[in-house]
C-alpha cells in the first residue's frame, strides 16, 4: 500500500497537494499544526476539508512552543499583517515564521515513520512565494537528507508545487475538477478570511493574481502545468 502524509493547513497550496495525493496514494494522512497562529480558523477549515475530501486520518499537533520563539505578524496580534505593497518592500516580510517549515517537516516525517508512510508532501513553492527561505527547494532537499539519515529510513519529501506559479497551481486544482473547492472552501488569507480572503495581504494578492491569469489563458497554463508535473 502506498501511503503519504500531507502537511495540511487548509490553504490553497496544501489542499491542492491533498487532492493530488488522494489520486496518487492508497492511504493519505493529514497533519495540521496548531502553533498559536493568528488565523486560527485554518485549523477548523483543515479538519473539515480533510474529512470532506476523504483523507484516511487527520492529526492536529500542538506546537505552540513555536509561538514563544518565533516573532512574526502571524504569531503576534500587536504586529500588523502587512498588505502586499508593504510585503514587497522587504526581502523577508514580517509574515515569515522562523523555523516553521523546519519544525513542520521534521514532525511530519516522524509521524510518517510511525504510520509507515513513504512520503511527506508539502505545498511549498519558490516560483510564486513571499520570500520565505524555508520554501526553497535547496532547503527542502537538505532537510530531507538530514531527517532521513536521523530516522534511518528513506522518507521522501515531495513538493508538487515547487516549480509551479500560482496560475499553474489553479490549473492543477482544475485538472482534478476541484477549482471551486479551492476557491470557496480553503483559507489562504493571512487575516483569516476563508475563500477569496481580505484582498489586501500578500497571500490574497498572489492567489487572486494567479486565478486571474489562469482564467485569462486557461489552455496554455494548463498545458504548462501538465508538462511541469508530468501529466502531459
Amino acid at each position: 500500500m502506498k501511503r503519504a502524509v500531507v502537511v495540511f493547513s487548509g490553504g490553497q497550496d496544501s489542499t491542492t497537494c491533498l487532492i493530488q495525493a488522494l489520486k496518487n496514494y492508497d492511504d493519505v494522512h493529514c497533519v495540521t499544526f496548531d502553533y498559536g497562529q493568528r488565523h486560527r480558523a485554518e485549523i477548523q477549515v483543515a479538519q473539515r476539508l480533510s474529512k470532506n475530501l476523504g483523507a484516511s486520518a487527520h492529526k492536529t499537533l500542538d506546537v505552540t512552543l513555536l509561538n514563544e520563539l518565533a516573532i512574526s505578524s502571524l504569531t503576534r496580534d500587536n504586529i500588523p499583517v502587512p498588505d502586499f505593497s508593504e510585503s514587497e518592500k522587504s526581502a523577508i516580510p514580517s509574515t515569515f515564521v522562523p523555523g516553521r517549515n523546519i519544525l513542520f517537516l521534521t514532525l511530519a516525517a516522524i509521524y510518517a515513520y510511525q504510520v509507515q508512510a513513504e512520503a511527506v508532501i508539502t505545498g511549498v513553492c519558490e516560483t510564486d512565494f513571499s520570500g520565505y527561505p524555508d520554501c526553497r527547494n535547496d532547503f527542502v532537499k537538505a532537510l530531507n537528507t538530514a531527517v532521513s539519515a536521523g530516522l534511518a529510513r528513506d522518507i521522501r519529501f515531495e513538493t508538487p508545487l515547487m516549480w509551479l506559479d500560482k496560475a499553474e497551481t489553479w490549473a492543477l486544482a482544475d485538472y482534478y475538477e476541484h477549482l471551486e473547492t479551492i476557491r470557496q472552501d480553503t483559507l489562504t488569507c493571512y487575516n483569516g478570511i476563508q475563500g477569496d480572503g481580505c484582498g489586501e495581504c500578500a497571500a490574497c494578492h498572489l492567489r487572486a493574481n494567479g486565478l486571474e491569469r489562469y482564467q485569462d489563458n486557461k489552455s496554455a497554463i494548463m498545458q504548462s502545468m501538465k508538462q511541469k508535473v508530468g501529466l502531459a
